[in-house]
């Protein structure tokens, strides 16, 4: 190989690394103007938050570099694109010896990560990314270790979006809707937070609904008794909701919003929704009809206690 050429790609490596802890400067300052977080997701964090608990290994692959999003220990020395930061002059020496390789053919061993669903964590290779994408490169070789979850992450999750997704995670423990329900994943899913624990709790009035046929059922084993009410929950109320919803043509008045986000409104809003777009004209299955009027009736209590607290105050502070 031509010396004088490694040697100027070399020498060219310092501008282009400079270059690139520029652009990193950059898309920090718009993240900081749109209020986004443009750090690497913290693989460690997510792990947690999804209570991840098994890995496997599913050996060498070609993976899409857009799909890289974070990192095990050095997510806070790269952007969300691996631009890097800092001024530490030893990660810069090292992002200069990589690209040198790579722009001269000689080229770099592959890197290790971790899969979640869709999405991959940088173990070891994290300049080996960012040379790669500065390059060009749609894809990297990658050793490859999976941590199988029920949880859809995409390439463009947020940080801020975690919390939803480990909401998600504690549902689906305490359900098990993934394993009982697969078609769920597809079925429910929430713009803002709360939903899920929102979804708890109509899966536990559910199963108070149902003990009432099934005495038996909340004595045996409570968390077998969740999980089937969470089942029946599922077949015989939120999808016919769902349906009901798609069939009435409300979903075309709310184009940001999801099927779950609907069919939270409408056990919120019945009122509302009777009142405005005609839902009574809607025929439902009757156990959803059921569920609806006991729901009211607890929006009911909660109001009427509510103001009772309320009352209660103002006559303690003679008011």
């Amino acid at each position: 190989m031509d010396i004088d050429y490694e040697t100027r790609v070399y020498v060219d490596s310092e501008t282009e690394f400079n270059y690139l802890r520029f652009k990193g400067l950059l898309e920090r300052v718009f993240g900081f103007v749109t209020r986004h977080n443009m750090h690497l997701l913290s693989f460690a964090e997510v792990v947690d938050k999804l209570r991840l608990r098994e890995s496997i290994f599913i050996g060498l692959h070609d993976i899409p570099i857009a799909n890289i999003v974070g990192s095990t220990g050095r997510y806070e020395e790269f952007t969300r694109h691996f631009f890097p930061q800092g001024w530490d002059k030893r990660n810069k020496e090292r992002w200069r010896n990589i690209y040198t390789l790579a722009v001269t053919g000689r080229g770099f061993p592959p890197i290790d990560v971790y899969k979640i669903d869709q999405v991959y964590f940088v173990k070891d290779g994290n300049h080996r990314v960012s040379v790669a994408r500065d390059l060009g490169w749609e894809t990297i070789q990658a050793n490859v270790t999976e941590l199988p979850s029920s949880i859809s992450l995409e390439p463009n999750v947020r940080p801020d979006e975690l919390l939803m997704k480990q909401d998600c995670a504690h549902f689906l423990e305490r359900t098990h809707l993934d394993l009982t329900r697969p078609d769920s994943k597809q079925h429910l899913d929430f713009t803002e937070a709360g939903g899920y624990q929102s979804l708890l709790r109509h899966i536990k009035l559910h199963l108070s609904l149902l003990s009432r046929t099934h005495p038996d059922l909340n004595i045996t084993n409570p968390d077998q008794a969740m999980q089937y009410a969470a089942a029946d929950w599922y077949d015989h109320v939120y999808l016919p909701a769902i349906e009901a919803l798609r069939q009435s043509n409300i979903m075309e008045q709310f184009p940001q919003r999801t099927e779950s986000d609907l069919y939270m409104w409408l056990m919120t809003h019945q009122a509302r929704l009777r009142e405005v777009y005609a839902f009574e004209t809607l025929v439902l299955p009757e156990t959803v009809a059921d569920f609806l009027t006991a729901i009211e009736q607890v929006n009911h209590e909660m109001i009427t206690r509510k103001k009772t607290k309320e009352n209660a105050k103002g006559g303690e502070t003679g008011e």
